[in-house]
């Protein structure tokens, strides 16, 4: 019993610890370093083939696995908990020998992910009305997240549509494409328009104006509510 008491003890203590750490601003320099890898390096890597699937998964995985310590607050905790071991067992059966397609379902799973996961650090952005350069840094990992789930609805358009985004390319309906639409999204988000790649289907098209509005509104908004919480 008393091992038992004193592992129970450790593990609670491991908890607590990573979980103090996922709520302190000095996180958000970690998650941009795994944003930055995951929105620029990756999708190289995936291009030129350097990287398995089962990769490219995991990173978003650990993305949403940190999710689960980003509040304090039980049902959030719940509902990040119950979608990231959704979206792990969905993962594992579609690597499995199973005879079923999950991909769609999967991909849907992984947008409500990315949206509890925004809204989360939005919260932890804005929490306790203090301005540091964690903050600016939390700002752009914002940014970032927000990229990659314009990527996971373009995706989702043309699973469930056919069509999405065209050019010079050829979309295979797998983990591959991802380099393609976070490409796509980046263009769009940052208004760039280098005109290789376009949305050649109405929700795409939409979907790519809206993340342009997003993209010209979110830095003043962000910078005009740093600003005046700076100055409160």
């Amino acid at each position: 019993m008393d091992q038992f008491g004193k592992g129970k003890r450790q593990v609670k203590y491991v908890v607590n610890s990573f979980t103090n750490y996922w709520l302190t601003d000095a996180s958000f320099s970690v998650l941009l370093l795994i944003l930055v890898f995951t929105v620029f390096v990756l999708p190289i890597l995936i291009e030129y083939g350097h990287v398995h699937a089962l990769f490219v998964n995991s990173a978003f995985l650990f993305l949403f696995f940190t999710g689960i310590w980003s509040s304090r607050k039980k049902w959030l905790i719940a509902l990040t908990a119950v979608l990231f071991f959704t979206q792990l067992t969905l993962r594992i059966i579609r690597f499995s020998s199973y005879d079923f397609e999950y991909y769609l379902a999967e991909r849907v799973v992984g947008l409500l992910n990315m949206i509890v996961f925004i809204s989360l650090n939005i919260r932890l952005l804005f929490r306790d009305y203090e301005v540091n350069i964690y903050r600016i840094i939390g700002a752009i990992n914002v940014y970032l997240l927000v990229a990659i789930l314009g990527a996971f609805l373009f995706e989702i358009i043309y699973l469930t549509t056919g069509s999405g985004i065209g050019g010079d390319i050829e979309l295979t309906g797998i983990d591959k494409d991802f380099a393609l639409y976070i490409y796509f999204s980046l263009v769009s988000l940052t208004t760039v328009g280098f005109g290789d790649l376009y949305p050649i289907q109405i929700m795409a098209k939409m979907l790519s104006v809206l993340l342009s509005t997003i993209g010209i509104l979110y830095p003043a908004v962000v910078i005009a509510r740093l600003v005046s919480v700076g100055k409160s």
